[in-house]
């Protein structure tokens, strides 16, 4: 039994909702970007080498992959508000904790807890935002949330690098609490409307434990490559992926609707444009981090100014891509987006250890103009081709990609800096591996992001299920 997505209270509160949702929008990803600028005070405290640095990162992001799925039908069968309700309350119990640290165990184990609550407020956001506004309008309000994601990130860099300057890392987690201390009360009482499209249905237990096993099993496998443990991991997560599309086949209401890729073309390439995407795009901020505090020698404020520049464009260009989504076909602007990132990647391929700073600001200008047009109809594309009963799952779907996708960028970038620093702090000595390996990381990253460009042009036309 169904209910009906937008009631004559909703319409009120749409502005409202967008609000709340946007806000949750920002301080995740300024939290997680800050998170790396803040990365070498915090390995300073714990004696932690490159590799568990990339951990500080990666935890948040195996957790928040693993749960987000059946999260996502969860939302659809009991609420879709009251779940964004619980992650906000979850995020915001473990960003004290991350705050009040005393050893990398410590941290490391609150970030897993920040990736589950973080998920909940992935898989619930976009869905409810599809769900409030027309299509006529939808673009729009999509491409103003993706834009508070990169306001998130515009700030993170320049406002982590002066908390970390002046109040010291823990400061970056304390930011959170307030904003979910508004959230939490604001969507309880204000937002009157309920999402549970799929009410009546029953949650697919079994699924949900392959599908949380296999994917935790292949994201740290990849992640550990080439170690032989890590091997098995991987062919073992491997090996439960099958099983759980097996599985997903058989079973009346699935987690995961498997005709969704196999009978949606849209659905299906638009969601491995955004896998790739984000592969080739994410460790580009953790590296230039890096590269700028240790080889160029900047304080984390100086360092996130610069860094600043790529999410200030992805403000802009994502907001503008959202509206002309509603009018132009999204594949042409996403693929296009691809293609200017491509662009800005094969620049940074060829960063050495004298590189100017203007040259690394255009080539985040050109990162960020392309990412910012990808990005929003991109999202506007999987959202509009689905039915609203599974508008919870191609959200969850679709930030599984993301989610999928930063894991194996950050798997990728810790892989090759381990294959040349091995277990070595970055110091002097290693500065020229730390290079050569930044390179080659930034030429993967730029031939992916080719392959992204025909996955993108091979959705076809958008679909307007929703």
């Amino acid at each position: 039994m169904s209910q009906p997505a937008i009631d004559k209270s909703e319409k009120g509160n749409r502005n409202l909702l967008l609000f709340l949702i946007v806000l949750t929008s920002f301080i995740n990803p300024f939290m997680g970007a800050a998170v790396n600028i803040a990365l070498p005070q915090i390995a300073s405290d714990f004696s932690m080498n490159a590799v568990k640095m990339g951990w500080v990162s990666m935890s948040f992001l195996l957790a928040s992959v693993a749960v987000l799925l059946p999260i996502g039908k969860i939302a659809d069968i009991a609420g879709r508000k009251k779940i964004f309700i619980y992650g906000n309350i979850i995020v915001t119990v473990a960003s004290l904790f991350c705050g009040l640290s005393t050893s990398s165990v410590m941290l490391i184990s609150f970030r897993v807890l920040q990736g589950i609550g973080g998920a909940m407020m992935f898989g619930t956001g976009t869905a409810m935002i599809t769900s409030a506004f027309p299509p006529e309008q939808r673009g729009r309000a999509l491409g103003i949330n993706v834009s508070a994601v990169y306001l998130g990130l515009t700030l993170a860099p320049l406002l982590g690098g002066f908390l970390t300057d002046l109040f010291g890392w823990r400061s970056i987690f304390w930011l959170n609490i307030p904003f979910g201390l508004f959230v939490i009360p604001a969507t309880m009482y204000a937002i009157k409307t309920e999402w549970r499209e799929a009410h009546g249905e029953t949650l697919d237990y079994r699924g949900s434990i392959i599908y949380i096993l296999s994917i935790s099993f292949l994201m740290f496998g990849f992640s550990k490559l080439p170690d032989p443990l890590a091997v098995m991991l991987t062919i073992i997560g491997l090996a439960g992926m099958v099983l759980f599309v097996l599985t997903e086949y058989k079973v009346p209401f699935p987690i995961l609707n498997m005709r969704l890729f196999t009978n949606n073309k849209v659905f299906a390439f638009s969601n491995l444009a955004a896998l790739i995407n984000y592969a080739a795009t994410f460790a580009v901020t953790f590296l230039l981090s890096l590269y700028l505090q240790y080889i160029k020698g900047l304080k984390p404020s100086d360092a996130g100014m610069l860094l600043a520049t790529q999410p200030v464009l992805m403000t802009f260009v994502a907001s503008f891509s959202g509206r002309l989504s509603d009018r132009i076909d999204p594949r042409i602007l996403s693929s296009a987006g691809m293609g200017i990132i491509v662009a800005g990647l094969a620049m940074l391929a060829f960063i050495t250890e004298n590189t100017h700073s203007a040259y690394l600001v255009t080539c985040l200008v050109i990162l960020g103009t392309g990412f910012g047009m990808f990005s929003s109809p991109n999202t506007n594309a999987v959202m509009s081709s689905v039915e609203k009963r599974y508008l919870g799952v191609a959200s969850a779907t679709i930030g599984t990609m993301r989610l999928a996708g930063q894991m194996m960028s950050m798997a990728i970038a810790t892989l090759v800096l381990h294959a040349f620093l091995g277990e070595s702090k970055i110091v002097t000595g290693n500065h020229l591996l730390f290079i050569v390996s930044s390179r080659i990381i930034f030429a993967v990253f730029a031939l992916l992001c080719v392959m992204g460009v025909f996955a993108s042009l091979a959705r076809g036309k958008k679909e307007i299920l929703t």
